[in-house]
Parts: structure tokens; C-alpha cells; sequence
């Protein structure tokens, strides 16, 4: 001892020290750094449950794609369905000869046609609404914000615009 302090070393003056820095770190250790590691554990949580919400809006976009795929091949096969059963008609007029019979089979391919078109038409707005309503979610999930309904229908409008030209093109 006499000589740490025949070089000058103050033991108690020291240890005082050594205790103040122990202490000074346990604190640092309570108010610091576990604050800051429950802060990025919540960051963390919070991004990877948005991933996960990523995920489920683009899963459920997927199905609906492949839900709005499946009813235009339905509407497809009815078409063509009804096509052949009026090209039938029409044949079977045909043979007979008779003039108005082949008029008569004229004007269901005709209605046929009308009725395909029709089908397809509310097909398709079936899907962009299905569409819209899945990306304004998706958007209102991610974003975390709602938007009026007028900002919707404009949103709407503006990804059909797109989608139809990029399919288009």
C-alpha cells in the first residue's frame, strides 16, 4: 500500500473512482442502453409486421387475379357455347332452305354475340372493382391513411387507365 502510494496513487481517492464509474455504468446500462434496445426490438417488430401485411395484400391480389382470370375463361367457354349452339341453329336453318329460318339464326348469333359482349363487359368491371377495392386497401394498410371517396375513384381510374394501357401495349 505505502508503496502505490510512494508513487503517488490516492487508494481511496481510487476506489472512489472505480465505484463512481461502476455506478455510472449500471446507470448508463438501465436508462440507456435497454430503452435503446426495446426501441429497435419495437422497430423491428413493426417493419416485420408490415412485411407481413405486404405479403397477405399481395397473396390476396394474386387469388383475386386468378379469381378474375377464371371468370373471363367462364365467359369464354359460355360464349363459345352459346356461339355453337347458334351456328348449329343456323346450320340446321340452312338445310332446310327456308329463308326466314336463316334470318331467325342470323339474329341469335347476333344476340349471342350481344349477350358474350355483355359478360364480358360486366366481367370485367366486376374485376376493376374487385381490383380498386384491393389496392385502395392495400394502399389505406401500407400508407396507414384513408382517402376520400373521390381520391378513390380518382386513384381507381388512374390504375385502369395504366393497366389497360400497359396490356394494350
Amino acid at each position: 500500500m505505502e508503496t502505490i502510494e510512494a508513487i503517488g496513487v490516492n487508494v481511496p481517492g481510487l476506489i472512489t473512482q472505480v465505484v463512481n464509474l461502476f455506478l455510472l455504468l449500471i446507470l448508463l446500462y438501465f436508462f440507456l442502453y435497454k430503452p435503446v434496445l426495446r426501441m429497435f426490438d419495437q422497430r423491428s417488430q413493426r417493419i416485420k409486421e408490415s412485411l407481413e401485411q405486404a405479403e397477405k395484400m399481395r397473396l390476396e391480389t394474386t387469388e383475386g387475379e386468378e379469381e378474375i382470370q377464371r371468370k373471363l375463361a367462364e365467359a369464354r367457354e359460355q360464349g363459345q357455347t352459346l356461339i355453337a349452339q347458334a351456328s348449329e341453329a343456323s346450320a340446321r336453318l340452312r338445310a332446310d332452305g327456308v329463308k326466314e329460318a336463316g334470318r331467325q339464326a342470323d339474329d341469335i348469333l347476333a344476340r349471342a354475340r350481344v349477350e358474350i359482349q355483355r359478360e364480358r363487359d360486366e366481367a370485367i368491371e366486376s374485376v376493376r372493382r374487385e381490383f380498386g377495392h384491393l389496392a385502395i386497401t392495400a394502399a389505406e394498410r401500407v400508407i396507414r391513411q384513408s382517402l376520400d371517396r373521390q381520391s378513390h375513384q380518382t386513384i381507381i381510374d388512374e390504375v385502369l387507365q395504366q393497366g389497360g394501357q400497359q396490356q394494350n401495349g
